[in-house]
């Protein structure tokens, strides 16, 4: 196996497990324990990628979730995701993986000619260049398009399983180094549920990455040892491989579990991811802190990267990432990059540091070491093609930042560079709370907290190995005392070897020999190519926020979503702009903090699950009876009964003669229904409908109306009482899900106080709608304990009784226009029941009907559908519903109807149309105009919204809303088709049978 790179020993990676994988075709090797990025270095691997815009050759600048360059589209097929970051994706044996971004390879990439140009595509070039001519514009986007982007989504469905679990804890950690060990320790020894998780494979943070002792053990050690105690509790859940991605309001934290990435493809069982939607009474946020990068000349070639990634390559990976390096900090920390590369072997050539030369015990060992500090001095520029072959260093003038005297040049093939460190503030800032610029720290910490939350460790603005144990022991026992643990007292944490350090020297913008955009290319983005030069033009256009210039800039706008970038790009833009960094702020860190894919937030619900179908009781019933079924919501209801050779016009005319003249009987069971309870039940129902509920007797049902906050029709529905404190709603079958959400929301954020509970009992009932002339006579033969005469049942009551001797409720409510009763049982017993009424009813002819005939009738009586005869922007009066609004009350809406939008004279109102030929029906969606031979665009009146043939009439109807359609009954309206030819109706009255109701009363 050739790895040239490889040390011959050292590392966290497993020997005698070697692995196989192929990268742009080519078969390479590594060991369990690796990343694909580690992997590349040790086999010499230097460009992995191409950068967005200039297609700039990119290799690997950091070892994690940071890391920009390093994208690679993994596997192929179905299994294939698009722009993973090598640094996060383990090794395993057989994985395969490519370059993006790049055409026809990542080493010769003809897009790459588009640096050439790089004068002529600064910063919102796209928004200035492809304005004209107007007819190239699909010409732009496909050129744009092909030019964008990285990875390639996959075309295939995804194979690949994923859950969702709940869960519940006292003390949530985010992170397991070393400041969220100690604070996992310190809770669950005083008795805390604790739930520890971090994104890496192992716990002990950047504890993997270098060489510490802790006390008389190895970081290692005391790693394991801190783990085992955690799981010997019993009360711990240690979630390696976790990313937390987002923090939501009342401590409600998201986090994704990768469960089988790290396996082979032929070894993996079972889920892919798990989303863990975790409710912590206390959080601790212990996720570290991110390494910044230095703003330099040409500091994205491939070879340069993060100091303590080359420490991580060293240490953890046994990876040489150089033969020749040259650090370049503006601290003391990073230079332990340098004693750790200097210590396998690695020459280091110097170490460049702005600071004046310091005595720190960090500096005094590198000297010790026999390694060069060069003192006041920067890289302003670096040499090399597909990998740094160099450097230019030149001093700076005391106490300023400008370069001064002769350019040295040092050869190098590996650059160390930091410019201190991030915290990573982004679960605080989700959380809703504000961060603060610390000066002497050069960076943003954590502000006071909002929710029931700390941080701790490096995520504090801690940085000190010794301090970050200390502090997450100290807040793993705040959180657990504030959980209600009050004995909780911080664990005891091994000691560790303090060094003094010098303060870092703030370092945004490294000068060079000439200003930013007239000399090399000093990016901060590295994906998207994003230098100074653009930050600094964005400020001379007038773009002022930070959140305006990097949609200006694209600045952040890719996978790592600016976490090396975007803190160096707000300090490069105050200083444009001539103010403090506090001042200039910082972009918005929404979640995810790392990329989840679409799988792990669906779960389950994807396929059939995603839009599960939906049967009644009586399901099996009606395909033993020739039923065909039509999709309403999610349930599978009977469209009609066709007997053979019957057509739908045929079995539909057959179906609503019967309800008319005989007996008709429909499953009616999808309808919403809703119980309501409680004190305040009849409140709360005037409050949410716009007629009064107070008055209503128990054993009364009223039919009422939902509307928005805008005043618009949203639902409608019959509401019976049947207690005191008890009422049993109705709603659309679409509606139903929506309806409870939305009276929920009501009362848990707006109407606390109200004292209601909802419950939905839809699956719980089978509804038979009985219809006709002879309901009456059906529903008493099989109903005992109710008197079905007029005078004890009325039209809009309910009784409840037994229907073939199981216990039922008969409503009598119509939606046919006809008696009507509707019979209600449990589930359990619909069959049962129903196969009773159509026993009962045999002599009658009693007929089933379905949801066109059912359409219909309504329509016959003009009684809307919601979502038919509405669309979002029609009012109750615009319906001719006024007599629902009530002038003695408040309720939702109200006040919206008082605009003068829903009071103009011209609204579209709802009317009849006769069609002058009474065999033709009109299309649904027709558009009505007076004259269609007027030039385009022709002034539209109004349109369709069901139209239909009715046998009882004998005439096709339709309902349609028209402007001022109440004032222009009598006229000839006309609905122009595709074909040329024009159809013509007569509006008229809505209601076409039956105007007085006398039938549904009777």
């Amino acid at each position: 196996m050739s790895q040239t790179q490889r040390l011959p020993a050292g590392g966290r990676i497993d020997r005698g497990r070697p692995l196989a994988f192929r990268f742009n075709g080519r078969t390479l090797h590594g060991y369990h324990g690796d990343t694909l990025a580690s992997a590349l270095l040790a086999n010499g691997v230097d460009v992995v990628a191409r950068s967005w815009k200039y297609h700039r050759p990119r290799g690997v600048v950091g070892h994690g979730a940071e890391e920009p360059n390093a994208l690679v589209q993994w596997e192929r097929g179905a299994l294939t995701v698009p722009n993973v970051r090598a640094t996060q994706l383990e090794l395993y044996h057989d994985l395969e993986a490519a370059s993006v971004n790049c055409w026809p390879s990542v080493n010769f990439d003809l897009w790459s000619l588009n640096g050439r140009f790089a004068g002529l595509m600064p910063a919102g070039f796209y928004y200035k260049t492809f304005m004209w001519p107007r007819r190239l514009w699909h010409g732009y986007e496909r050129l744009i398009r092909r030019a964008s982007g990285f990875g390639v989504a996959p075309r295939e469905p995804d194979p690949d399983a994923y859950v969702k679990r709940n869960a519940h804890c006292d003390v949530l950690v985010v992170g397991a180094g070393p400041a969220g060990l100690a604070a996992a320790l310190s809770a669950a020894r005083a008795g805390a549920r604790v739930i520890l998780a971090d994104e890496q494979a192992g716990f002990g943070g950047r504890l993997q990455d270098g060489r510490e002792s802790l006390g008389d053990a190895t970081a290692n050690a005391w790693v394991d040892e801190v783990a085992e105690e955690l799981r010997a509790t019993g009360r711990a859940v240690l979630l390696p491989r976790t990313t937390v991605t987002g923090y939501y309001d009342h401590n409600f934290l998201v986090a994704c579990e990768r469960l089988t990435d790290h396996l082979p493809v032929d070894a993996r069982r079972g889920p892919r991811e798990r989303l863990w939607r975790i409710r912590a009474r206390q959080v601790v946020i212990a996720a570290g802190a991110i390494e910044r990068p230095l703003v330099f000349g040409n500091n994205d070639r491939p070879g340069i990267m993060l100091a303590s990634s080359a420490s991580a390559y060293v240490n953890r990976y046994a990876v040489r990432p150089g033969r020749r390096a040259v650090v370049f900090a503006n601290h003391d920390g990073a230079y332990r990059a340098a004693l750790d590369l200097h210590a396998v072997g690695v020459e280091v050539a110097a170490v460049v540091d702005p600071r004046p030369e310091g005595e720190g015990g960090l500096p005094g060992r590198v000297r010790e070491a026999g390694i060069e500090i060069v003192p006041s001095s920067v890289v302003v520029d670096t040499r090399g093609g597909k990998r740094v072959a160099g450097v230019e260093l030149m001093r700076l003038y005391a106490g300023s930042d400008h370069v001064q005297g002769e350019t040295r040049h040092v050869a190098c093939d590996l650059v160390a560079m930091s410019g201190g460190w991030s915290p990573a503030v982004h679960l605080h800032s989700q959380s809703g709370a504000k961060v603060r610029y610390d000066e002497a720290r050069a960076c943003f910490v954590p502000g006071e907290p909002v929710q029931a939350a700390r941080s701790a460790g490096a995520a504090n603005g801690t940085f000190g190995l010794a301090e970050c144990l200390a502090e997450g022991a100290v807040r793993g026992a705040e959180a657990a005392r504030d959980a209600g643990f009050a004995h909780a007292e911080p664990a005891g944490v091994p000691a560790v070897e303090t060094v003094d350090e010098a303060p870092p020297r703030p370092l945004w913008l490294v000068p060079g020999r000439r200003p930013a955009g007239r000399g090399p290319k000093q990016f901060v983005d590295f994906q998207n190519d994003v230098s100074a030069a653009d930050i600094r033009l964005a400020a001379r256009e007038g773009f002022h926020s930070v959140e305006h210039v990097k949609r200006y800039t694209a600045m952040g706008f890719g996978t790592d979503q600016g976490k090396l970038g975007n803190i160096n790009g707000l300090a490069i833009l105050a200083q444009a702009l001539g103010q403090s960094i506090p001042e200039t702020g910082t972009t918005t860190f929404r979640p995810n903090y790392t990329p989840v894919s679409f799988g792990a937030v669906t779960g389950q619900e994807s396929g059939e699950l995603y839009d599960p179908v939906r049967k009644t009781a009586l399901h099996a019933w009606h395909e033993e009876h020739g039923a065909l079924f039509e999709d309403v919501g999610q349930w599978k209801r009977p469209w009609y009964y066709p007997r053979p050779g019957e057509s739908l016009r045929e079995a539909v005319d057959r179906e609503c003669l019967a309800a008319r003249n005989g007996v008709a009987i429909m499953d009616a069971s999808t309808l919403g229904k809703i119980e309501i309870r409680g004190p305040d039940a009849g409140e709360f129902l005037n409050r949410i409908y716009t007629n009064g509920w107070k008055k209503l007797g128990i054993g009364r049902a009223r039919y009422g109306v939902m509307l928005g906050e805008d005043g618009m029709v949203f639902d409608d529905g019959v509401t019976i009482r049947l207690g005191e404190e008890r009422y049993f709603m109705h709603t659309t079958t679409g509606g139903a899900a929506h309806v409870l959400a939305w009276m929920e929301r009501w009362l848990q954020t707006e109407w606390p106080e109200l004292r209601v509970y909802l419950t939905s009992v839809t699956d719980h009932w089978v509804t038979a709608a009985v219809v006709g002339p002879h309901s009456r006579e059906v529903v008493s033969a099989v109903c005992d304990g109710i008197d079905f005469e007029s005078g004890a049942f009325p039209f809009m009551a309910s009784r409840e009784g037994r229907a073939a001797g199981v216990p039922c409720r008969v409503n009598r409510i119509s939606f046919s226009g006809e008696l009507a009763f509707e019979v209600n049982v449990r589930a359990d017993h619909g069959r049962h029941a129903w196969e009773a009424l159509m026993e009962a009813g045999a002599p009658h002819g009693i007929t089933p009907y379905g949801t066109e005939t059912m359409h219909v009738l309504r329509a016959e009586k003009g009684f809307v559908i919601i979502g038919q005869e509405t669309d979002g922007s029609v009012t109750p009066g615009d319906l001719g519903m006024d007599w629902l609004i009530s002038k003695q009350k408040d309720f939702l809406g109200r006040r919206s109807l008082a605009r003068p939008d829903c009071v103009r004279p011209d609204r579209k109102q709802l009317v009849g149309l006769l069609t002058d030929d009474p065999r033709v029906v009109l299309p649904e969606g027709g558009q009505l105009v007076t004259d269609p031979d007027l030039p385009a665009p022709v002034p539209m009146e109004g349109h369709v919204t069901s139209s239909y043939y009715s046998a009882c009439l004998g005439h096709s109807i339709a309902l349609a809303l028209v402007k001022a359609g109440r004032e222009r009954k009598g006229e000839t309206l006309r609905v122009p088709l595709a074909d040329g030819s024009v159809l013509s109706a007569t509006v008229t009255d809505p209601v076409f049978y039956d105007p007085e109701g006398s039938r549904q009363r009777a």
